[in-house]
C-alpha cells in the first residue's frame, strides 16, 4: 500500500478514505507511484510541538515533512524500479482550514496543495534553500496539481444523534 494515513483528530468531518485515494493520486502525478508515504493529520498543539522540537520554531505550521532517507539520493530511477518509503508528511488540519478560508478556496484544495508540498520536500525539493529552488518547487507543485486533476470532495455531513 503506497499511502499510510492516520489522524489524531476526533472531531473532524473528513473522509479519510477519500484523502487516502487523493494522496495515492498525488504520488502517481508526481512520478512516485511505487513510493510509499505516511500521512498524518494533527491539531495545532501537536504541530506546534513538532515544529518546535524539529525546526526550533515555537508556532504551529501547516505542513512538515520528515524524510526516511537522504532525499538527495531519491532519484526518478529508484522510484520507478522499487518500492521506497519516502517518509512522513504531517498536516495541521486546523491550520489548513484557516488557510483555505483566508484564500477563499475549499479545504480539499488546501489539503491537496499541502500533501503535494510535503511530498516534494520528501523528494528533495526545498524552497528555503534559495529563491531559485523556491521557484523550481513552485513550478513542480503547480505541475503536480494540474496532473492530479479533479479533487474529490472530502467533507462528510455531520451525523445527528
Amino acid at each position: 500500500m503506497p499511502v499510510v494515513l492516520s489522524s489524531r483528530l476526533r472531531s473532524r468531518r473528513l473522509s479519510l478514505p477519500r484523502l487516502h485515494s487523493l494522496a495515492g493520486n498525488i504520488l502517481r502525478a508526481a512520478g512516485a507511484a511505487r513510493a510509499e508515504l505516511s500521512l498524518l493529520l494533527v491539531g495545532d498543539r501537536s504541530m506546534r510541538r513538532l515544529n518546535r522540537v524539529y525546526r526550533g520554531k515555537d508556532r504551529t505550521t501547516d505542513v512538515l515533512a520528515f524524510p526516511m532517507r537522504d532525499s538527495s539520493r531519491v532519484t526518478r530511477h529508484a522510484l520507478s524500479v522499487t518500492s521506497l518509503m519516502l517518509g512522513d508528511v504531517v498536516i495541521s488540519l486546523p491550520q489548513a482550514e484557516r488557510q483555505a478560508a483566508r484564500a477563499g478556496h475549499a479545504l480539499e484544495h488546501e489539503l491537496t496543495v499541502l500533501v503535494i508540498h510535503g511530498l516534494l520536500h520528501l523528494l528533495g525539493y526545498d524552497h528555503e534553500r534559495s529563491a531559485r529552488e523556491a521557484r523550481r518547487m513552485q513550478r513542480r507543485e503547480q505541475s503536480v496539481l494540474r496532473a492530479v486533476g479533479r479533487i474529490p470532495g472530502m467533507l462528510t455531513p455531520q451525523r445527528k444523534f
